[in-house]
């Protein structure tokens, strides 16, 4: 049998952010005073704006989603899948995008849910595909009025709990893109056991933490450094 192969390989979990796709040109969540590609978080992104002005929530996410078609992976996001080769990998990540899938990440969960999909208003189990606009005359099969895939403020993260027991799992954990600020996202970390190795790859990062190791870089050229170090410990 492979030294390589699934049985006894190390688990890494990589937890990332909005900062991650920045140099895919899109947009960090909180940017210039708390807007989200020029509005007001609050005008777009909780469920009494939705209630309030459906057409101007919808054609934020369209806009959203035109930007997404138009963007490609990154040199982090195509590195990730490279750990696949030696280490069990899963990506949690708090985008909206679909990047790490078009770089060929096999196991990414979605915390805040998924730019591309849109689901029922009513059955959040009613998902479906979702590659252009929405309208007010989407619904599901009932009726119901369709909304964009995406937990907004004030509700709750439905996969909060798998992420924990990933974390938990943790021998390696990578942390990019992310300001360790939006919870319970940021908390995620914590659950990490004592000795798992936890690496923060941020140009700026937060003052104070402890037991991380710091790797001060942009996303692309942090992970792809931080990559080609643990794929070399494999080779012993």
């Amino acid at each position: 049998m492979s030294k390589h192969s699934s049985i006894g390989r190390h688990k890494i979990v990589v937890l990332t952010g909005s900062g991650i796709s920045a140099e895919s040109g899109l947009q960090t969540f909180r940017n210039h005073g708390g807007l989200w590609d020029g509005e007001k978080i609050e005008d777009i992104a909780t469920p009494e704006a939705f209630e309030r002005h459906p057409e101007r929530v919808l054609e934020f996410y369209n806009r959203l989603r035109r930007k997404l078609l138009r963007a490609q992976p990154n040199t982090a996001h195509l590195v990730l899948k490279n750990l696949e080769t030696r280490y069990d990998v899963n990506i949690i990540t708090q985008n909206v995008d679909d990047l790490h899938e078009r770089a060929g990440s096999s196991h990414v969960l979605h915390l805040h849910g998924e730019l591309l999909k849109a689901r029922s208003s009513v059955d959040e189990n009613y998902i479906v595909d979702c590659f252009s606009d929405q309208t007010l005359e989407d619904k599901d099969n009932h009726g119901f009025q369709m909304r964009p895939h995406i937990v907004w403020f004030g509700e709750t993260v439905p996969m909060i709990d798998s992420a924990i027991q990933l974390m938990r799992c943790a021998d390696i954990v990578i942390i990019v893109g992310t300001s360790l600020q939006v919870y319970p996202a940021a908390g995620l970390f914590h659950y990490a056991a004592r000795s798992a190795e936890i690496f923060l790859v941020d140009p700026q990062p937060l003052e104070g933490l402890q037991n991380i190791q710091i790797i001060r870089a942009s996303a692309q050229a942090g992970v792809s450094g931080l990559v080609d170090e643990l794929l070399l410990r494999t080779e012993a």
